[in-house]
């Protein structure tokens, strides 16, 4: 069986150039690129700098044999290459599956050009039906919880394997609100966005300018 998360994260690699400063992000998918980028560093001799989104991806980019140094070291970004967990027609997103939403919305919103990577799956007509998840500050999460509860957003807090509350490299709680189907995602971008301890939310609107996916062994490209 085809491996639509390996086929297209080596697809993705094929759009780093030498020189570049690339935005590498997390999750499984994201981890097919940077194993792919490793092996064009090995075996062609590609020199780019890597960015990355999470703790967990500069240890594989390291491992690999990539250079990764931090977005504050670092000018300017010309491409970011990251997953998704859903995209709508308009090329807008929910992320944050994996917990790194904040530092990978940073990255991007940072980038010249933004590639978002994904197996067929994470298609959809309308934003909602993966749970949206709102990075949160930890001694106003129970406050933003009740909150949610009342506007009738089925919230549950991210949790560990061990059960215990899932804390993101930043060191914040994450509450995932149930939503299913979001109607007006810029109204309620808005909304969380101001809420006094989010940090940030899971909808990237306006951010992807192209994705790339894998459907069985076919890739389809999707542009802005």
């Amino acid at each position: 069986m085809v491996n639509e998360k390996e086929l297209v994260g080596i697809e993705a690699a094929k759009y780093v150039e030498e020189g570049m400063v690339v935005g590498l992000g997390t999750g499984s998918t994201a981890h097919h690129l940077i194993v792919e980028l490793g092996r064009r560093v090995r075996e062609e001799g590609l020199h780019f700098v890597g960015v990355a989104t999470s703790v967990q991806s500069a240890e594989l980019a390291k491992e690999v044999g990539i250079n990764i140094q931090s977005f504050n070291d670092v000018k300017q970004i010309d491409l970011t290459i990251d997953g998704t967990d859903e995209f709508d027609p308009e090329l807008n997103g929910i992320k944050g599956g994996g917990g790194a939403h904040l530092i990978e919305k940073i990255i991007a919103v940072n980038s010249d050009r933004v590639i978002w990577i994904c197996d067929h799956s994470k298609e959809v007509a309308q934003l909602g039906a993966f749970p949206l998840p709102v990075e949160v500050i930890r001694d106003a999460s129970q406050h933003l919880y009740d909150s949610f509860e009342v506007k009738g957003y089925a919230p549950s807090y991210r949790l560990t394997p061990a059960g215990d509350k899932f804390i993101t490299d930043n060191g914040n709680y994450l509450i995932d609100l149930h939503l299913e189907k979001i109607i007006n995602a810029s109204q309620l971008a808005e909304e969380l966005i101001h809420l006094v301890g989010v940090v940030e939310h899971g909808l990237f609107l306006n951010v992807a300018d192209h994705v790339i996916m894998a459907k069985a062994d076919k890739i389809v490209h999707f542009y802005k």
